[in-house]
């Protein structure tokens, strides 16, 4: 089999003194950080769509990319073509895992039951492509936004039609990642909002939305699938506002319908800034909820304000991500994907390892940087203190439950004010962040 990347070996680790941009500098894949492997740890992916899938293309131009395993056409045989080039890649990367759409591996055909079929035998190959090299599915999903059928959205379109034949599509989607053995299936909804509410039952949207997830759910049970469900959020762009905004969004429609214990969060990114929050929080929030089960890992350029997804190179948002991500346990059966694209100014083949490299080294540097944060209990100890007044006495009996405003009231009249705060510190918590940077 002739190569797609002639002369680049597999990614070797080299440590941080390494000149070889060819080389992980601080990703060692059998490091153990808090009693796990960073390739255990961290269960990197590879997405589909993006990396190879990807034009470079933007509103102003078409696109840029030097892809030359790929036709150019929407064939099959050119998708079949792909995956090899595809797999090469992720064993070269030493990427344990890659994700995909439906469409971003198959084309669409005419018909729903002609998708299904070039579907089956895009499967076919990449089932043996992982055979061959042994790369896993982290995650499958459905393109429920490209095709213009979805214009008014996909499980919230107001076209009962469009609902079914959305139906019928992730019931293929989700029997096709069942049979790749995927540990998760995402829903992603990009057009599953409205862009005006004078024509918008927002109700009836939601319900539909709800009863199409409950539907998928007792689909993938009654097939064997016992993969982890996972929720987008993502607050706009395309739609003028989607119903899964954020972290609290997602969880309190999963909760109001009944979906909290069959679905967890995938949370991204540049999905967190279009929502005016930062990473760590949507990763907290989600965590604290029992919520968090993977990441899209990306990031956005503060000065565009649109979804970049750029590769994360930023060691600060890769410390807090592993800071919430440690005190979990981690993310299995969920993953740290690269949901994320080159440049349309890196337009040669090389660029993705180089991309790749970056964002892999920056997550285990923000793994063992968090670790050491963690071992010395810098934060633990300042949150233990700060918050030291509801160990015992009033605050105690507060976190109990066993006080009411009655008693409050009468506490308060008894001592007649409240004990000074102390200072939060911020200032001094970044300075010691800092050093361990």
């Amino acid at each position: 089999m002739a190569e797609h990347f002639p002369g680049i070996p597999v990614i070797p680790f080299e440590g941080p003194k390494s000149k070889n941009p060819l080389a992980f500098k601080h990703y060692n894949a059998t490091e153990v950080v808090e009693g796990k492997s960073l390739r255990d740890l961290l269960r990197f992916s590879v997405c589909y769509w993006h990396t190879f899938r990807g034009t470079g293309s933007d509103p102003f131009g078409p696109g840029t990319l030097l892809r030359p395993w790929d036709d150019g056409t929407e064939s099959v045989d050119n998708a079949v073509k792909r995956v090899d080039a595809a797999f090469e890649f992720i064993h070269k990367l030493s990427a344990p895992f890659y994700c995909f759409h439906d469409r971003d591996v198959a084309p669409e055909g005419a018909t729903l039951a002609e998708s299904n079929r070039n579907l089956d035998v895009v499967a076919k190959a990449l089932k043996s492509a992982q055979d061959r090299t042994g790369v896993k599915l982290l995650w499958g999903t459905a393109n429920l936004f490209s095709n213009p059928r979805f214009m008014h959205g996909a499980a919230t379109s107001c076209n009962a039609d469009v609902f079914a034949y959305a139906a019928a599509q992730v019931k293929k989607a989700i029997e096709v990642t069942h049979a790749l053995g995927g540990e998760n299936y995402v829903f992603w909804g990009g057009r599953e909002g409205y862009m005006n509410l004078y024509n918008t039952d927002m109700k009836r949207e939601i319900d539909h939305l709800a009863r199409f997830m409950h539907m998928a759910a007792d689909y993938a049970k009654a097939i064997g699938f016992k993969g982890q469900f996972l929720f987008e959020p993502k607050p706009k762009e395309p739609t003028k506002h989607q119903y899964d905004f954020d972290a609290a969004a997602c969880l309190n429609f999963l909760r109001g319908y009944g979906l909290q214990d069959k679905v967890k969060l995938n949370i991204e990114t540049n999905h967190a800034t279009l929502a005016g929050h930062t990473m760590m929080h949507e990763l907290e929030y989600s965590r604290i909820q029992g919520a968090l089960g993977s990441i899209d890992a990306n990031t956005g350029d503060l000065l565009l304000g649109w979804d970049t997804d750029q590769f994360p190179t930023d060691i600060y948002l890769t410390t807090q991500c592993m800071l919430v991500i440690l005190k979990q346990g981690g993310l299995a059966p969920g993953g740290v994907n690269f949901d994320a694209k080159v440049r349309r100014e890196s337009f040669e083949p090389i660029d993705l390892f180089y991309a790749h490299i970056g964002g892999m080294d920056a997550f285990a540097r923000g793994t063992k940087i968090a670790a050491a944060i963690r071992k010395d209990k810098v934060l633990e100890d300042v949150v233990k203190k700060r918050y030291a007044s509801f160990d015992d006495g009033i605050g105690k009996k507060i976190e109990d439950g066993s006080v009411s405003f009655v008693d409050l009231e009468k506490y308060m009249l008894d001592k007649g004010n409240a004990d000074p705060n102390s200072s939060g510190r911020q200032e001094l918590l970044e300075n010691i962040i800092n050093d361990y940077l």
